[in-house]
């Protein structure tokens, strides 16, 4: 009998409490390292970056940080730059939140915004604007 992963109704979505926890204190340490000025790269040093979410793992052991630099230019280039310093930025986040065990970190492009204003721009423009219209005069 083949068995299939149960998502349980009653944890939020993004992880349970403690992961959500985790991952707002994650967040708030890095947003407060950038805030003084504590990673020392050009790169970074050279951008305004935003961290909207911070999503852990069940275990606690992987840490996803999204990451998006002011207007979503040279995107790429920051999340390497922060890739090239994640095993200090790991240890002073363990420090600052008390965590027994630190988690591993990577870094994402967080491109939900631009997505978003992709398809926003895809449904101002005139030919989808004529072809929904030309759908609601066919029904």
């Amino acid at each position: 009998m083949a068995r299939h992963k149960q998502h349980h109704h009653d944890s939020p979505p993004g992880g349970s409490q403690r992961q959500l926890r985790v991952g707002e204190l994650v967040r708030h340490a890095l947003a407060d390292m950038l805030t003084r000025g504590d990673v020392h790269d050009p790169v970074i040093e050279a951008h305004l970056i935003t961290i909207p979410e911070v999503r852990v793992t069940a275990d606690l052991r992987l840490a996803t940080i999204y990451v998006i630099p002011m207007g979503g230019r040279d995107a790429e280039e920051v999340v390497a730059a922060f890739e090239r310093h994640k095993k200090y930025l790991r240890a002073e986040i363990a420090h600052r939140i008390n965590l027994k065990f630190a988690p591993d970190l990577r870094f994402r492009v967080d491109d939900r915004f631009a997505e978003a204003e992709r398809i926003e721009r895809l449904l101002r423009s005139p030919d989808v604007k004529r072809d929904l219209s030309h759908d609601e005069d066919g029904e």
